[in-house]
């Protein structure tokens, strides 16, 4: 099977449609998709929802289709850092189902499993408990979170095989693993492929098997917030 694409394009080409739910991987701007997610913006989808730990900016990541109003709904934990993100979320023009992040993670990774729902304790007693089934287990109260299915998974690794093996780089890690495996098709964009056999398979942290296509380029690597601190008197 084929599964290295010529460019972001390429690699989604037949595979976006209206209304889709898409499961991003990211963690602030670390980590995320910025290759597949600009060539979604260039297809004209729209309605989308996406599962995604946060945004991005008003100018990266998730945030340009939000500038272009290609989101209808978003499934995430954190909404600071993106002014147009809370301003359509204020406004009414953006669904928002609000998630711990931890409950968002392991709805990704039940939707990998093959997991339907599980309980949780976090959220009880808060509006994320809302609607929700509530049961009883050894005195204590949880509520019943359902797994995540995307139609398609994007996300971004440090290096990748031809075969789809792929490893992420320290935070970049985060949310990538569990979104890949959630969705009906993964497309992911690599830093670097390297040939078959050459990454040690203890270091692999998501294997091919739950990759479909891959895509290489070259990434902006944005810091969200840079901190630094006054120079020394010598």
């Amino acid at each position: 099977m084929k599964k290295i694409y010529a460019n972001a394009t390429e690699a989604l080409d037949g595979v976006l449609t209206d209304g889709m739910l898409i499961a991003a991987g990211g963690f602030g701007l670390c980590g995320i998709p910025e290759l597949l997610l600009e060539a979604i913006k260039e297809s004209g989808v729209k309605d989308l929802s996406f599962a995604s730990n946060n945004a991005g900016v008003d100018d990266f990541g998730i945030g340009i289709l939000l500038q272009t109003k290609q989101v209808k709904k978003m499934i995430s934990s954190y909404v600071g850092e993106n002014a147009e993100f809370m301003r359509q979320y204020l406004s009414g023009e953006l669904e928002l189902e609000f998630n711990p992040q931890g409950t968002l993670a392991e709805r990704m990774r039940a939707g990998g499993a093959g997991i339907p729902g599980f309980y949780t304790k976090t959220g009880v007693g808060t509006v994320i408990a809302d609607g929700k089934e509530h049961k009883d287990f050894n005195g204590e109260t949880y509520i019943l979170e359902e797994g995540i299915f995307a139609d398609l998974a994007i996300v971004k690794a440090w290096k990748a095989d031809d075969t789809g093996n792929l490893v992420f780089r320290k935070t970049a890690r985060n949310f990538n693993v569990p979104a890949a495996t959630c969705g009906k098709i993964c497309v992911a964009e690599v830093e670097e492929i390297v040939p078959r056999g050459s990454l040690d398979p203890d270091s692999i942290h998501l294997p091919g098997i739950y990759v479909n296509r891959i895509v290489q380029g070259s990434h902006e690597k944005r810091i969200e917030q840079r901190t630094t601190r006054k120079k020394e008197e010598a």
